[in-house]
Protein backbone atom coordinates (compact mmCIF):
# COMPACT_ATOMS: atom_id res chain seq x y z
CA UNK A 1 0.00 0.00 0.00
CA UNK A 2 1.11 3.16 -0.96
CA UNK A 3 0.68 6.03 2.19
CA UNK A 4 -1.18 7.35 5.11
CA UNK A 5 -2.44 4.43 8.02
CA UNK A 6 -1.31 1.83 6.23
CA UNK A 7 2.37 2.55 5.66
CA UNK A 8 2.38 3.94 9.03
CA UNK A 9 1.01 0.90 10.69
CA UNK A 10 3.13 -1.63 8.61
CA UNK A 11 0.04 -3.32 7.20
CA UNK A 12 1.72 -3.88 3.29
CA UNK A 13 0.47 -7.68 2.26
CA UNK A 14 3.34 -8.66 0.11
CA UNK A 15 7.02 -9.26 0.70
CA UNK A 16 9.35 -12.10 0.46
CA UNK A 17 11.10 -12.83 3.54
CA UNK A 18 13.77 -15.81 4.09
CA UNK A 19 13.24 -19.16 5.32
CA UNK A 20 15.22 -18.06 8.35
CA UNK A 21 12.62 -15.73 9.24
CA UNK A 22 10.31 -17.72 8.53
CA UNK A 23 8.60 -20.95 11.65
CA UNK A 24 8.53 -24.24 10.70
CA UNK A 25 5.21 -25.68 10.03
CA UNK A 26 4.66 -27.53 14.06
CA UNK A 27 1.20 -28.68 12.82
CA UNK A 28 -0.60 -31.78 10.82
CA UNK A 29 -4.57 -30.91 11.00
CA UNK A 30 -6.26 -27.80 10.33
CA UNK A 31 -9.83 -26.87 10.74
CA UNK A 32 -12.12 -24.73 10.67
CA UNK A 33 -14.49 -25.02 14.11
CA UNK A 34 -17.02 -22.91 15.76
CA UNK A 35 -15.88 -20.45 19.00
CA UNK A 36 -16.91 -19.98 22.47
CA UNK A 37 -19.11 -17.09 22.25
CA UNK A 38 -19.83 -17.42 17.97
CA UNK A 39 -17.64 -16.96 15.29
CA UNK A 40 -15.69 -19.48 14.17
CA UNK A 41 -12.09 -19.87 14.69
CA UNK A 42 -8.57 -21.59 12.97
CA UNK A 43 -7.54 -25.13 14.72
CA UNK A 44 -3.56 -26.38 14.64
CA UNK A 45 -3.71 -30.15 15.96
CA UNK A 46 -6.74 -29.00 18.04
CA UNK A 47 -4.99 -25.30 19.01
CA UNK A 48 -6.90 -21.93 18.10
CA UNK A 49 -4.96 -19.54 16.57
CA UNK A 50 -4.06 -16.63 17.99
CA UNK A 51 -3.26 -13.30 16.66
CA UNK A 52 -0.03 -11.37 17.21
CA UNK A 53 -1.69 -9.28 20.50
CA UNK A 54 -2.35 -12.64 21.79
CA UNK A 55 -6.53 -12.30 20.92
CA UNK A 56 -8.61 -15.34 19.18
CA UNK A 57 -8.41 -15.25 15.36
CA UNK A 58 -11.75 -15.57 15.60
CA UNK A 59 -14.05 -14.73 11.94
CA UNK A 60 -17.30 -13.79 11.73
CA UNK A 61 -18.22 -16.48 9.46
CA UNK A 62 -17.89 -20.22 8.41
CA UNK A 63 -17.36 -19.60 4.88
CA UNK A 64 -14.49 -16.93 5.69
CA UNK A 65 -13.05 -19.18 8.09
CA UNK A 66 -12.84 -22.00 5.76
CA UNK A 67 -10.79 -19.68 3.44
CA UNK A 68 -8.35 -18.75 6.46
CA UNK A 69 -7.92 -22.55 7.32
CA UNK A 70 -7.03 -23.20 3.64
CA UNK A 71 -3.96 -20.85 3.55
CA UNK A 72 -2.98 -22.06 7.12
CA UNK A 73 -3.38 -25.69 5.43
CA UNK A 74 -1.32 -24.97 2.24
CA UNK A 75 1.55 -23.88 3.88
CA UNK A 76 4.80 -26.71 3.69
CA UNK A 77 8.30 -26.50 5.47
CA UNK A 78 8.10 -23.18 6.51
CA UNK A 79 4.91 -20.85 7.57
CA UNK A 80 5.26 -17.87 5.02
CA UNK A 81 2.88 -15.30 6.65
CA UNK A 82 3.77 -12.63 4.35
CA UNK A 83 2.08 -14.65 1.61
CA UNK A 84 -1.44 -15.83 3.84
CA UNK A 85 -3.05 -12.44 2.94
CA UNK A 86 -6.48 -13.42 4.65
CA UNK A 87 -4.87 -14.54 8.00
CA UNK A 88 -3.34 -11.07 7.71
CA UNK A 89 -6.47 -9.12 7.02
CA UNK A 90 -7.56 -11.03 10.17
CA UNK A 91 -5.04 -9.70 12.61
CA UNK A 92 -5.80 -6.13 11.61
CA UNK A 93 -9.29 -6.50 11.84
CA UNK A 94 -8.92 -7.92 15.37
CA UNK A 95 -6.14 -6.06 17.09
CA UNK A 96 -6.20 -2.87 15.14
CA UNK A 97 -9.29 -1.87 13.19
CA UNK A 98 -11.04 -1.36 16.62
CA UNK A 99 -8.71 0.97 17.92
CA UNK A 100 -7.93 3.00 14.58
CA UNK A 101 -11.54 3.48 13.08
CA UNK A 102 -11.21 7.32 13.26
CA UNK A 103 -7.67 6.95 11.57
CA UNK A 104 -8.47 4.60 8.97
CA UNK A 105 -11.86 6.31 7.94
CA UNK A 106 -9.40 9.59 7.23
CA UNK A 107 -7.01 7.49 5.37
CA UNK A 108 -10.41 6.48 2.77
CA UNK A 109 -11.18 10.47 2.60
CA UNK A 110 -7.64 10.95 1.93
CA UNK A 111 -7.74 8.59 -1.40
CA UNK A 112 -10.70 10.32 -2.09
CA UNK A 113 -9.05 13.71 -2.24
CA UNK A 114 -6.46 12.35 -4.98
CA UNK A 115 -8.65 9.45 -6.36
CA UNK A 116 -7.27 7.56 -9.46
CA UNK A 117 -10.65 7.78 -11.30
CA UNK A 118 -10.73 11.40 -10.90
CA UNK A 119 -7.40 12.08 -12.80
CA UNK A 120 -7.84 11.91 -16.62
CA UNK A 121 -4.94 12.03 -19.08
CA UNK A 122 -3.81 15.18 -20.31
CA UNK A 123 -2.69 12.63 -23.81
CA UNK A 124 -2.78 11.39 -26.09
CA UNK A 125 -6.56 11.56 -26.75
CA UNK A 126 -6.73 7.98 -27.05
CA UNK A 127 -6.04 7.17 -23.80
CA UNK A 128 -8.09 10.01 -22.05
CA UNK A 129 -11.53 8.60 -23.55
CA UNK A 130 -10.50 5.15 -22.54
CA UNK A 131 -10.10 6.77 -19.37
CA UNK A 132 -13.59 8.51 -19.33
CA UNK A 133 -15.06 5.61 -20.64
CA UNK A 134 -13.94 3.06 -18.30
CA UNK A 135 -14.00 4.99 -15.29
CA UNK A 136 -16.81 7.40 -15.67
CA UNK A 137 -19.63 4.44 -14.81
CA UNK A 138 -18.22 3.98 -11.22
CA UNK A 139 -17.77 7.97 -10.42
CA UNK A 140 -21.54 8.13 -11.58
CA UNK A 141 -21.99 5.23 -8.83
CA UNK A 142 -20.50 6.34 -6.37
CA UNK A 143 -22.52 9.75 -6.54
CA UNK A 144 -25.74 7.95 -7.02
CA UNK A 145 -25.40 5.24 -4.69
CA UNK A 146 -22.96 6.91 -1.83
CA UNK A 147 -23.50 10.50 -2.56
CA UNK A 148 -19.25 10.99 -2.68
CA UNK A 149 -19.41 12.98 -5.70
CA UNK A 150 -15.96 13.58 -6.87
CA UNK A 151 -14.22 16.04 -9.51
CA UNK A 152 -12.26 14.65 -12.28
CA UNK A 153 -9.54 16.90 -13.66
CA UNK A 154 -6.67 16.97 -15.99
CA UNK A 155 -2.96 15.57 -15.14
CA UNK A 156 -2.08 15.09 -11.79
CA UNK A 157 -2.44 18.05 -9.99
CA UNK A 158 -5.98 17.36 -7.52
CA UNK A 159 -8.87 18.88 -7.66
CA UNK A 160 -10.59 20.64 -4.40
CA UNK A 161 -13.43 17.94 -3.89
CA UNK A 162 -16.69 18.41 -2.23
CA UNK A 163 -16.69 18.82 1.55
CA UNK A 164 -19.81 16.85 1.48
CA UNK A 165 -18.61 14.29 -0.59
CA UNK A 166 -15.83 13.50 1.82
CA UNK A 167 -18.14 13.32 4.46
CA UNK A 168 -19.79 10.96 3.00
CA UNK A 169 -17.08 8.63 2.15
CA UNK A 170 -16.09 9.10 5.99
CA UNK A 171 -19.51 8.20 6.93
CA UNK A 172 -19.72 5.67 4.95
CA UNK A 173 -16.42 4.28 5.85
CA UNK A 174 -17.40 4.84 9.74
CA UNK A 175 -20.33 3.08 9.43
CA UNK A 176 -18.97 -0.49 8.12
CA UNK A 177 -17.93 -3.44 10.89
CA UNK A 178 -14.19 -4.01 11.72
CA UNK A 179 -13.56 -6.99 9.16
CA UNK A 180 -15.52 -4.92 6.07
CA UNK A 181 -13.36 -1.52 7.00
CA UNK A 182 -9.65 -3.03 7.06
CA UNK A 183 -10.48 -4.66 3.33
CA UNK A 184 -12.06 -0.99 2.27
CA UNK A 185 -8.85 0.50 3.53
CA UNK A 186 -6.19 -2.24 2.00
CA UNK A 187 -8.43 -1.98 -1.23
CA UNK A 188 -7.54 1.47 -1.21
CA UNK A 189 -4.03 1.12 -1.46
CA UNK A 190 -4.04 -1.36 -3.68
CA UNK A 191 -6.17 0.70 -6.49
CA UNK A 192 -4.85 4.01 -5.56
CA UNK A 193 -8.56 4.50 -5.55
CA UNK A 194 -11.32 5.03 -2.41
CA UNK A 195 -14.16 4.94 -5.14
CA UNK A 196 -13.15 1.49 -6.54
CA UNK A 197 -12.39 0.20 -2.87
CA UNK A 198 -15.85 1.27 -2.31
CA UNK A 199 -17.53 -0.05 -5.43
CA UNK A 200 -15.82 -3.72 -4.33
CA UNK A 201 -16.58 -3.45 -0.86
CA UNK A 202 -20.41 -2.86 -1.83
CA UNK A 203 -20.52 -5.73 -4.12
CA UNK A 204 -20.64 -3.07 -7.64
CA UNK A 205 -17.01 -4.79 -9.09
CA UNK A 206 -15.80 -7.72 -8.76
CA UNK A 207 -11.73 -7.75 -7.30
CA UNK A 208 -11.00 -8.70 -10.77
CA UNK A 209 -13.08 -5.65 -12.49
CA UNK A 210 -11.70 -3.44 -9.68
CA UNK A 211 -8.07 -4.39 -10.21
CA UNK A 212 -7.62 -3.86 -14.29
CA UNK A 213 -9.89 -0.65 -14.19
CA UNK A 214 -6.85 0.30 -11.80
CA UNK A 215 -4.87 -0.80 -14.43
CA UNK A 216 -6.24 1.55 -17.59
CA UNK A 217 -3.08 3.63 -17.90
CA UNK A 218 -0.13 0.85 -17.24
CA UNK A 219 -2.23 -1.95 -19.59
CA UNK A 220 -2.58 1.08 -22.60
CA UNK A 221 0.75 1.97 -22.30
CA UNK A 222 1.96 -1.69 -22.11
CA UNK A 223 -0.05 -2.77 -25.15
CA UNK A 224 2.13 0.08 -27.07
CA UNK A 225 5.36 0.10 -25.84
CA UNK A 226 5.53 -3.33 -24.02
CA UNK A 227 6.16 -4.08 -20.51
CA UNK A 228 9.08 -4.52 -18.13
CA UNK A 229 9.56 -7.73 -16.21
CA UNK A 230 9.61 -5.36 -12.80
CA UNK A 231 6.48 -3.56 -13.60
CA UNK A 232 4.88 -7.15 -14.33
CA UNK A 233 6.11 -8.09 -11.15
CA UNK A 234 4.45 -5.43 -9.04
CA UNK A 235 1.66 -5.57 -10.87
CA UNK A 236 1.09 -9.21 -10.23
CA UNK A 237 1.75 -8.55 -6.76
CA UNK A 238 -1.19 -6.33 -6.52
CA UNK A 239 -3.64 -8.76 -8.36
CA UNK A 240 -2.69 -10.91 -5.66
CA UNK A 241 -3.59 -8.69 -3.23
CA UNK A 242 -6.39 -7.31 -4.97
CA UNK A 243 -7.68 -11.19 -5.58
CA UNK A 244 -7.20 -11.89 -1.71
CA UNK A 245 -9.55 -8.72 -0.44
CA UNK A 246 -12.40 -10.22 -2.99
CA UNK A 247 -12.21 -13.58 -1.06
CA UNK A 248 -12.28 -11.91 2.02
CA UNK A 249 -15.34 -10.07 1.15
CA UNK A 250 -16.97 -12.71 -0.27
CA UNK A 251 -15.99 -14.69 2.69
CA UNK A 252 -17.76 -12.55 5.10
CA UNK A 253 -20.72 -12.14 2.83
CA UNK A 254 -20.67 -16.36 3.95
Amino acid sequence: MEAGAVRRMGWRMTGTPSAFDRPKRFYKDVTADPAEGGGWMISLDGRSVKTPARALLRLPTEALALEVAEEWAEQTTHINLISMHLTRLANVAIDRTPEMREEMAEEVVRYCQTDLLCHIAEEPFELAALEEARWRPVLDWAAETLGVILVTTEGIIAAPQPDASLQAARDYALGLDDFKLTALVFACGVYGSAVLAMALAEGALTAESAFHLSRVDEDWQAQKWGQDEEAKDAADAKEIESDAIGRWLDGLEG
